[in-house]
């Protein structure tokens, strides 16, 4: 069966001492929680939230990462980077780094390969705006996310990767795909991966929800069979709220 994982998406929020005084709220009662836990903070406080997270069930996820490994390439964090210091997970492909900074399928393409090569997991995000999604070609346009950024992995890489289906419509506007939309699409996805890799691949990839889940929709979201987590914005932002969700199924 597979495993749950909530991870908390903290986007350029919190100011240095409100980062750390969140990550310890959220490890305390942390020896409960049913599911896996992974905190996205910025760049700049992931040493010192390794500290805090040091010995607790909770990871520690980068936001992003170059498409190169090194070089004269200024203001940039690679992955090599982030694995020295030993973070395992980084975002790839976030609806905000595709709009707001142009990533093109190839460039997450490259930076899904680097990721992998230096031993991260990479939590790769694909979903529709709400344009494409009102001319139902949502599926279309997931499906070509996927084989172009994704599906010249290997069978044993593939597995390594988790996905985030994220409508980009339901992201900071108060809309929320249904319980319903959201699995369909979370289906669609899977049968994807079981075309190009296998059912048996396709039942062990872990596919999370990442369009505004809140503690109020967390266990209907999470109760839909192909739904295994969700990548959560804003209300990571509050410990009691992030929690709820954790808890939520």
């Amino acid at each position: 069966m597979r495993r749950k994982i909530i991870a908390g998406n903290w986007k350029m929020n919190l100011k240095y001492d409100e980062a750390k005084v969140l990550a310890a709220a959220i490890c305390e009662g942390e020896g409960t929680y049913r599911h896996d836990v992974i905190l996205c903070p910025s760049f700049l406080y992931l040493t010192a939230l390794a500290e805090i997270l040091k010995g607790s069930k909770v990871a520690l996820g980068a936001q992003n990462c170059a498409d190169r490994e090194h070089g004269a390439f200024t203001g940039e964090v690679s992955a090599p980077m982030l694995a020295s210091i030993g973070v395992p997970y980084v975002i790839i492909g976030h609806s905000e780094r595709r709009i707001y900074y142009h990533e093109s399928h190839a460039m997450l393409k490259d930076k899904i390969d680097i990721a992998l090569a230096h031993g991260l997991k990479p939590i790769f995000c694909c979903g529709e705006t709400k344009e494409i999604r009102l001319d139902e070609q949502q599926e279309n346009y997931v499906e070509r996310q996927l084989e172009d950024s994704l599906f010249h992995l290997s069978e044993d890489d593939i597995q390594r990767v988790i996905i985030a289906y994220e409508p980009v419509w339901a992201i900071g506007t108060g809309l929320t795909a249904t319980p319903q939309q959201a699995q369909d699409m979370h289906h669609f996805i899977r049968t994807r991966i079981a075309a190009r890799y296998g059912r048996d691949i396709a039942e062990r990839i872990i596919i999370q929800y990442g369009g505004s889940m809140k503690p109020d929709n967390a266990a209907e979201l999470l109760s839909q069979p192909d739904v295994d987590g969700g990548l959560i914005g804003g209300a990571s932002l509050k410990a009691d709220d992030f929690k709820a969700i954790i808890g939520a199924v």
